[in-house]
């Protein structure tokens, strides 16, 4: 329960964080669940990055390869997980208070970004191995 309570006869919302949802009305459920599943997709997104940063790291080791380019992809896959796990959360906090006070929601500046990411490890993936 988000609500118990107060001293006065009416409710005190417990809900974290504060600047979300201490503003505006309570937007329709269907709205904050799909916002919390684009939330639930950019958190298995980053994961995936870090699984492949990490198997990367840990191929390359195994193989013996030292060149710098599989480091340089290694973080930029764990660096790029890392940074979709901290822009999944401002995302949802900055959506949601935007549901609770009606006004438009805000586009995503991340997405070109991990396409950039994305280009520069299979560029140096592919220069390996060519």
């Amino acid at each position: 329960m988000a609500a118990e309570p107060d001293a006065g006869g009416g409710h005190r919302d417990r809900r974290w964080p504060r600047w979300v949802y201490g503003v505006g009305e309570e937007p329709d459920a269907r709205f904050t669940l799909a916002n919390e599943r684009t939330f639930l997709a950019w958190i298995r997104t980053g994961l995936g990055f870090v699984a492949a940063g990490m198997a990367a790291a840990a191929l390359a080791g195994y193989a013996g390869l030292t060149d710098p380019r599989v480091a340089i992809a290694a973080l930029l896959l764990v660096g790029g997980g890392v940074l979709a796990g901290v822009i999944a959360l401002l995302r949802w906090m900055v959506q949601e208070r935007a549901m609770r006070l009606n006004r438009p929601l805000t586009s995503s500046t991340a997405l070109p970004l991990f396409t950039v990411v994305l280009v520069v490890v299979a560029v140096l993936g592919l220069t390996l191995f060519l």
